[in-house]
């Protein structure tokens, strides 16, 4: 577990990765490893599989899609170096379930949603988290309550953090008074805790004062760029003008991307129009066939994609998309 906390602690770009289904919302496993290898090529150093993004919905009996693509996920990561990440989430029963699986199919960290456990005391989210650190190392995470997160206190977090085989969090309530408590929490700890940002309305922010990397919905598009800019801002000894701009100009287009004026709603098929677009999925498909751009946001992802054009790594993904897709 060390050299999977080293590596957390050095700053990673990790996608969470999407769903490709056909056009009758069937898994497209030649999309699903196009998308990886994607993501791979760019420089991600790890990928998070299973979790929001990749919808929820794959754990239920009708779909049966999560451990195949978690399996998938696992055969385009071997041997590449990148950190496998499995969404691991439900009561206790199934989360240490679903954490056995990841773990059998070679996975090293779990990323920890609590949503399910809404009505759950703080001495019970932590022993719940225990419970899943015992079968696998453990990435908190912080999801914000518009997607079906929960509030989580200071005193959660500082419980959290004493958990031995706890080595991250993923910090993404959208919300900067949680943000701190959660930063609060691991710095009077003395455990050596890697913090991701997940706030894809303060990405920049956020790497500019001290997470060491990000676990982003946002970077399972444009991901080249999302190397870039992870490898911009730890070179930078000062934070510079165009550096506050550009995080600007990202929040911009994450709210565009993430449905912000609806409450997210269109958030997933935000991000898969963007790789519709790029030749990476053939459709916005999700699994639940009501999910798909809100009213007007077309227009909001046509409006940011011309306002920063170097946000895009459109060419990139042209040169390359026929490897992908053999």
């Amino acid at each position: 577990m060390t050299a999977l906390r080293e590596k957390l602690l050095s700053g990673l770009v990790i996608p969470a990765h999407p769903l490709a289904l056909t056009a009758e919302r069937r898994l497209d496993e030649r999309r699903q490893r196009a998308l990886s290898r994607y993501y791979l090529a760019s420089g991600a150093g790890g990928l998070a599989v299973g979790v929001h993004t990749t919808q929820f919905a794959i754990r239920e009996p009708r779909v049966g899609l999560f451990r195949p693509v978690l399996e998938l996920a696992a055969e385009e990561m071997r041997g590449t170096g990148a950190v496998r990440i499995a969404g691991i989430c439900g009561p206790t029963g199934q989360a240490v379930a679903e954490a056995e699986l990841a773990s059998s199919l070679g996975y090293e960290c779990g990323l920890l949603s609590l949503a399910a456990l809404q009505d759950a005391s703080v001495q019970q989210l932590a022993d719940h988290a225990r419970a899943v650190a015992a079968v696998i190392p453990v990435m908190g995470f912080y999801l914000q309550p518009d997607v079906g997160g929960r509030v989580l206190p200071y005193e959660f977090w500082r419980k959290f953090v004493e958990i031995p085989n706890v080595v991250a969090i993923k910090v993404a309530p959208f919300n900067r008074y949680r943000t701190l408590e959660v930063v609060r929490a691991v710095r009077e700890s003395e455990s050596k805790v890697a913090l991701y940002t997940g706030n894809d309305d303060n990405i920049v922010i956020d790497l500019l004062n001290g997470f060491t990397g990000g676990l982003l919905g946002h970077w399972s598009v444009w991901t080249r760029r999302a190397v870039e800019l992870l490898a911009r801002v730890k070179a930078a000894p000062v934070v510079s003008p165009e550096m506050l701009a550009l995080a600007n100009e990202t929040t911009d287009a994450n709210a565009a991307l993430f449905d912000a004026r609806n409450a997210f709603r269109g958030c997933i098929a935000g991000l898969h129009e963007i790789l519709v677009r790029q030749g990476l999925l053939a459709g916005r498909w999700c699994l639940d066939p009501s999910e798909d751009l809100s009213p007007g946001q077309m227009a909001e992802i046509d409006r940011v994609c011309a306002a920063y054009p170097w946000l895009n790594d459109d060419e990139y993904v042209r040169e390359n998309l026929a490897s992908w897709l053999r």
